[in-house]
C-alpha cells in the first residue's frame, strides 16, 4: 500500500523544528510497521485553521492519484483545526484513502461528535448534487416545452460526447431568452446538452449579443 506521510507543526519557531522533525521520524516507523511504501512526505508550519497551506493542498492534488492509498498522521489534529480540520478529514475520506495515526497506533478513529458530522456533511452535499441535477433536467423540460430541439439546434450534438464544448450557442441563449427562460435556466439546459456554461457566461453573451444588435 502506498502512503503519503504528512507532518505539521503551528508555527515557524525554531523550537518546533524538532517536534517537526520527531513527527516525521515516528510516522516513517509507522509506515514501516505496516509495511507500507511511503509515496511522498510533506512537511509544514502553519496554523491549523489555515486552509490556504502549501502542504495540505499538495496532500489533497495527490491523494487524487488511485496509486495512492492511505495517509499518515501524528492525529487528526495536525490536518487542521475546528471547521478547517472537518473540511479536509470530508475531502480525504471521499476518495476512499485510509487514514494512519500514531495517536490510535494504527487506522484512525474518528470521534463520535466528528463521525456525526461528516455523515451530515456527506448528506448535504448529496443533497445539493440531487438539486443541481433536478434544476438541469427542469431547464431542459421548460426548454423543450417552449419549442427548443437540441438534435436541430445544437451544432455537432454527439460528436464530443463526455467532452466541454467549447463554443457558445449565441442564438439558442437569445431565443430560449424570448421564451421567458431565466439565465440560470439556460445556462443548466445547455451544462445538460455538454455545454460548459455558467449563470454569468450566458448573461455576459446574451447582453454583447444585444449591444452588437443596438449598434
Amino acid at each position: 500500500m502506498n502512503a503519503i506521510i504528512y507532518c505539521r507543526v503551528s508555527t515557524n519557531k525554531e523550537t518546533q523544528e524538532t517536534s517537526l522533525r520527531r513527527q516525521e521520524d515516528e510516522l516513517v516507523q509507522l509506515a514501516n510497521r505496516y509495511q507500507f511504501h511511503i509515496d511522498s512526505i510533506i512537511k509544514e508550519q502553519a496554523s491549523g485553521y489555515d486552509l490556504e497551506r502549501d502542504g495540505i493542498l499538495q496532500l489533497l492534488e495527490r491523494i487524487k492519484d488511485k496509486q495512492v492509498q492511505a495517509v499518515l498522521i501524528q492525529d487528526e489534529t495536525r490536518l487542521g483545526r475546528g471547521n478547517a480540520k472537518i473540511a479536509i478529514l470530508h475531502c480525504i475520506l471521499k476518495e476512499g484513502i485510509k487514514l494512519y495515526s500514531i495517536s490510535h497506533n494504527g487506522e484512525l478513529q474518528l470521534s463520535e461528535s466528528d463521525s456525526m458530522v461528516l455523515k451530515i456533511v456527506s448528506m448535504v452535499e448529496e443533497y445539493q448534487r440531487k438539486l443541481h441535477n433536478v434544476k438541469i433536467k427542469r431547464g431542459m423540460k421548460r426548454a423543450v416545452e417552449k419549442g427548443y430541439r437540441p438534435e436541430k439546434n445544437l451544432k455537432n450534438l454527439g460528436e464530443h460526447s463526455g467532452r466541454d464544448k467549447i463554443e457558445v450557442p449565441v442564438q439558442e441563449i437569445v431565443r430560449l431568452r424570448k421564451n421567458g427562460l431565466t439565465f440560470s435556466e439556460i445556462a443548466a439546459t445547455l451544462r445538460g446538452f455538454g455545454y460548459n456554461i455558467s449563470k454569468a457566461t450566458v448573461h455576459r453573451r446574451y447582453q454583447e449579443f444585444i449591444e452588437e444588435q443596438a449598434e
